[in-house]
């Protein structure tokens, strides 16, 4: 998820590079044969998840490799970069065979951005690379490549699908060699939770659970001095929530308590630096502005994406159990009610839960445990002065 490996399924890792290649005994795919000669490819089919899209896209743009001018040119952006957006890709091909898939990129980018339930602004977040930086040798010596989407579960899957240019499928085996290299297609997962925090902040402040704090003599001198804050110094989880062939996670931190009107307040925050297991971040980052808060206490739930999450259907889950609280008089944690408020059907490769810290304190400072006991930050008040 960084900005270095914003695909999705990212880069699978060394696993990846020992992969058993079997074709799928008795496997019915629809997709039109894609000619040799560059005549129509395949567009992806309008799938309604993000993982249906992604292969799909997967499956059209294998079969559009059997035009060797169209191979040439995905290749050379594959050996250029780590990732390449497919519909630059598409849009900007000499041969016909890319300047065919081209309508339908675009339109399995749409149909993205609609499964995420992201807005019109997303663009375009289809991306494909090799699946690991060995196979480069081979895709550089003209080695036929087949293309995958990674697998979108978390169930423990050790296999998954990848096809060749006349679109048959193939399983690909995490523990056994194969010679040919893999592009694999995902989605530029930064770029993704991005936006996505966008609409759940949007969403929520419709529903006034993140309204700017109402101005009083009190609030506008405390402004003029500048704002108090909690800051991460640093930050470590021991399971990020995605599995080793996925690559890079895609963390985001939801920040509850009750704003200064006394509802219940949610307020997102990006973090595309923790992306690794067990590796220790200090980021400095700003957790809570405490200017937004009528208690000086607040909770901090953190979410991973997993692709198929739909951020208005997240924020409107949200905001429908938040808005059944009210606020009496004294503190409640909120993390949760946030976390009751995810249907259970999300906890299966949607936003995971990675873990939740209760009652951070404005004076907090040192480090803090999770609740789940799967990770730690520690934190300090940090006073940021008026420019």
């Amino acid at each position: 998820m960084s900005a270095s490996t914003p695909l999705r399924t990212a880069l699978i890792g060394v696993a990846l590079a020992a992969t058993a290649l079997v074709p799928l005994q008795g496997t019915a795919l629809a997709a039109p044969a894609h000619p040799a000669s560059g005549g129509s490819a395949a567009a992806p089919a309008a799938a309604s998840s993000v993982s249906g899209i992604e292969d799909a896209t997967a499956r059209a743009l294998a079969r559009s490799l059997a035009d060797p001018a169209w191979r040439g040119e995905v290749r050379r952006a594959a050996l250029a970069a780590d990732t390449v957006g497919l519909g630059g890709l598409t849009g900007r091909a000499a041969a016909p065979a890319g300047r065919n898939l081209a309508a339908g990129i675009a339109e399995a980018d749409r149909g993205v951005a609609a499964a995420k339930g992201l807005g019109s602004g997303a663009g375009p977040l289809l991306r494909v690379g090799l699946a690991n930086a060995s196979m480069r040798g081979r895709l550089a010596a003209g080695t036929a490549p087949l293309v995958a989407a990674a697998p979108s579960d978390d169930d423990g899957a050790t296999t998954f699908t990848a096809y060749d240019s006349r679109g048959t499928a193939h399983r690909l085996a995490l523990d056994t060699p194969t010679s040919r290299p893999v592009y694999l297609v995902g989605i530029d997962g930064a770029k993704a939770v991005a936006e996505g925090l966008k609409v759940i902040d949007g969403a929520l402040a419709a529903k006034g659970l993140n309204a700017p704090a109402p101005a009083t003599t009190a609030s506008t001198l405390a402004a003029a001095s500048g704002i108090d804050t909690t800051r991460v110094d640093s930050v470590r989880v021991a399971d990020v929530q995605e599995p080793f062939f996925k690559g890079d996670a895609e963390i985001f931190t939801l920040v509850t308590g009750f704003g200064k009107d006394g509802k219940p307040r949610v307020d997102t925050v990006e973090m595309p630096y923790l992306n690794k297991a067990d590796t220790t971040y200090y980021p400095g980052q700003v957790l809570v502005n405490w200017s937004n808060y009528k208690y000086d206490l607040a909770d901090a739930v953190m979410m991973e994406d997993d692709g198929d999450t739909n951020y208005q259907a997240l924020a409107k889950a949200i905001a429908t159990v938040l808005l059944t609280i009210t606020d009496q008089g004294a503190y409640i944690p909120l993390a949760d009610a946030v976390l009751d408020a995810i249907p259970t059907s999300w906890w299966t490769d949607d936003p995971d839960y990675v873990e939740s810290w209760y009652s951070l304190a404005r004076s907090s400072s040192g480090k803090r445990n999770g609740a789940a006991g799967n990770g730690w930050m520690t934190v300090s008040p940090y006073h940021v002065s008026e420019l």
